[in-house]
């Protein structure tokens, strides 16, 4: 008789880790999206906001890189939160071609109240995860990202799957 191991019944495959991984990200992100939602903004204006509150004013093109937003997409934020009188452009001194953003004291009125109720929010999407169970599972992720992105970074920029047009050769 073999002594065999009892094989896991998770599927453990990058593929399998990926789709978990998505479809616990878009339950997440719903959550986001429906509190933001409540606050009369996109998610984007309010990482614009949020980003002000914790980071002070900000270059236009470094704010925009923090909420990764494209440059089109970051001046349709930035003339929407400007016209609720929640942020200000101003020239740089230095540079005139430069524009620093800053929170109006209504924008930062505004941010704090809606990031603590955010926060708030937030718990309830992910009170499936204790709170002692929290601190590996972050971990777990961000040697995920990190170890994802390192990978990424020391592969040719054209994969197996690009360079056959999608299919797999026969000698695969």
């Amino acid at each position: 008789m073999r002594n065999e191991q009892p094989k896991s019944k998770t599927d453990t495959s990058g593929i399998h880790l990926w789709l978990v991984l998505w479809k616990a990200f878009r339950s997440v992100e719903a959550h986001a999206h429906r509190h933001i939602a409540e606050l009369d903004m996109c998610l984007s204006d309010f990482g614009v906001l949020e980003v002000l509150l914790h980071k002070g004013p900000l270059y236009v093109k470094e704010l925009g890189a923090k909420v990764m937003l494209t440059s089109g997409s970051m001046t349709a934020a930035l003339d929407r939160l400007g016209e609720r009188g929640l942020i200000e452009r101003e020239e740089d001194s230095g540079d005139r071609r430069a524009r620093v953003v800053r929170l109006t004291g209504a924008g930062t009125e505004l941010i704090r109240a809606a990031f603590e109720d955010h926060k708030l929010a937030m718990e309830v999407a992910v009170a499936g995860i204790a709170k002692k169970d929290r601190e590996m599972l972050i971990e777990m992720l961000r040697r995920l990202g990190l170890g994802a992105m390192k990978s990424l970074e020391q592969l040719p920029t054209k994969g197996v799957a690009a360079k056959s047009g999608g299919k797999r050769s026969r000698e695969e």
